[in-house]
């Protein structure tokens, strides 16, 4: 059997599928459970590649996908093909290309830095001629091409696996992830943004969140007052779980199916739910302890709402950005296609109930992970790689770059206000309105929906579904310094350890990165410098 692996290389995890060449079959999948690039957020992985080098980003992402590919059960010269996908700031970080055209807004910025764009196009490669992927020496890689420099390849499979092009409606697509890359089509001209919303809608940065894996928390549901869970199976199936009560977590109806946290489709829910019923006033949860109890001690804090809320107001002013941009109302838009793991499991209505999908629209259409999709297509296929390049240079696209735009950061601002402060929808409406923005109109109909997928990534294979717990390597460095351990004491994820001779180790999937440096600013010596990092061979 010829083998090759399609690879969707996400801000927040990796996908991945072992694929027979011949029969076009997926045998197997393997998901991660976060990027290995320190960090939860694109602008974190931006930061330590262009500040502590991107040899370093570059080496913590290739050892992951050669973590991934060894999961898969595949020995290194048995791999034929590797085809991968992606946002342009981690294909680029992958291929060791370039990402200042990527890291800084404006080109006044760029021409002042002398930075030049970047070719990204569709490529085929020699695995050999990739620094780490030398391992592969029978095998090619594949990439497809962006749209334009920041308009990246992820963006594209959206725009193709949903139809969007064909379609005579003005219509919206966003992929529901870290980064909410959205396009909406008007007239046959494409506007593209990226919302950079968080983590939260994948789970992430919330107390108890998790990515999309098996034994998470999807969905949520009031009945008579209590909290009903629904939770992912081995298989990523949907299963209807435990009956709590969502003020203290007593069990009124049990199940066996246990959960060890909330993905950010059960967020989602979860705000859209207490909303509803009135347990959720934003910014605050009424409960006795201020508390939503779900399921097997998952809990949902207050500072989730808000974590939540400023995933949620990103994108609705991306999307509002968008609109101003074209020209239109947010009215105008007829059609709203969701994709990624989050836009898959999310229960759209929910969505659409808290202004997630534009809420005047007719239908939206669940279309689940586009990027690993279009992985797969070029993996089988270097005709249809090509027809990529081809249809990317014939896209007519605007691309609104939110860092710098007036509309957005005027829509984004009143949304904080919004869902941190609890200023009214009523006067959300009014400021909008005032500053010339397109309006928001509150949900006047229930949304059709369809949904073609049932989970984000369709078929697993005949060998199921792993799940790689330890995507990234340890970052490494030798400090001489006094043995308080403050570095290792501040760590609020656990990722630092130091051996014995002063060898100092950080789990890169776990460390927090820009976000925290805790670890840098404990260090009275100053030795714990991250300059100072190489990354450990595998």
């Amino acid at each position: 059997m010829r083998l090759g692996v399609a690879v969707d290389i996400g801000t927040s995890g990796i996908r991945a599928q072992k694929v027979d060449l011949d029969s076009g079959e997926i045998k197997k999948t393997v998901i991660t459970l976060r990027n290995p690039l320190p960090g939860a957020n694109i602008m974190d992985h931006l930061d330590f590649a262009i500040n502590y080098g991107q040899d370093l980003a570059h080496g913590l992402h290739v050892n992951a996908v050669r973590k991934v590919i060894e999961q898969l059960g595949i020995k290194p010269e048995e791999l034929e093909r590797l085809a991968i996908c992606g946002n342009p700031i981690q294909l680029s970080i992958f291929q060791g290309i370039p990402i200042d055209d990527l890291a800084y807004a404006g080109e006044r910025k760029k021409e002042k830095l002398n930075i030049k764009e970047q070719k990204r196009d569709a490529a085929i490669l020699n695995c050999s001629d990739v620094p780490g992927l030398e391992v592969y020496p029978n095998a090619t890689l594949r990439v497809p091409p962006a749209i334009r420099h920041e308009i990246g390849a992820d963006a594209l499979a959206l725009i193709i696996k949903s139809g969007f092009l064909e379609t005579t409606d003005i219509a919206i697509a966003t992929d529901y992830g870290t980064n909410a890359e959205m396009a909406l089509i008007v007239n046959g001209t494409i506007y593209t943004g990226s919302a950079a919303a968080g983590p939260a809608l994948e789970g992430q940065q919330i107390t108890h969140g998790k990515l999309a894996s098996p034994f998470v928390i999807s969905d949520v549901e009031f009945e008579d007052g209590n909290l009903r869970n629904y939770v992912l199976d081995e298989e990523m199936n949907t299963i209807k779980a435990k009956l709590v009560d969502p003020k203290s977590g007593e069990v009124v109806e049990d199940h066996p199916l246990k959960a060890k946290g909330i993905t950010g489709t059960g967020v989602i829910a979860v705000v859209d739910a207490g909303m509803k019923a009135g347990v959720i006033q934003l910014p605050k949860i009424n409960t006795p302890d201020h508390i939503l109890h779900l399921q097997d001690k998952v809990k949902f804090f207050e500072q989730d709402v808000s974590e939540a809320g400023l995933a949620m107001g990103a994108l609705r002013a991306g999307h509002l950005a968008l609109c101003k941009a074209a020209g239109i109302e947010v009215s105008d838009i007829r059609k709203a296609y969701m994709s990624g793991a989050a836009g898959t499991y999310m229960d759209a209505v929910k969505a659409h109930h808290v202004g997630m999908v534009p809420f005047n629209v007719d239908e939206v259409i669940q279309i689940g992970n586009t990027s690993l999709s279009v992985a797969k297509d070029i993996l089988l296929s270097e005709e249809r790689l090509w027809e990529l390049q081809d249809i990317a240079r014939k896209i007519l696209s605007n691309h609104v770059m939110f860092a710098t735009d007036p509309a957005f950061k005027d829509a984004y601002i009143q949304e904080i206000s919004y869902w941190t402060e609890g200023m009214p929808f009523k006067m959300l409406q009014k400021i909008l309105k005032k500053k010339g923005l397109p309006i928001i109109e509150e949900a006047s109909k229930t949304v059709k929906v369809d949904r073609r997928v049932q989970r984000d990534i369709p078929v697993l294979g005949e060998e199921g579904l792993e799940v790689l717990e330890q995507v990234g390597t340890y970052l490494t460095m030798k400090v001489e310094c006094p043995e308080c351990k403050k570095c290792i004491k501040v760590c609020p994820t656990d990722a630092i350890s130091i051996d014995d001779e002063g060898v100092v180790m950080i789990r890169s999937d776990l460390c927090d990165g820009s976000n925290c440096k805790r670890c840098i600013r404990a260090c009275p010596p100053d030795q714990f410098q991250w300059k100072n990092l190489k990354v450990m061979e595998i």
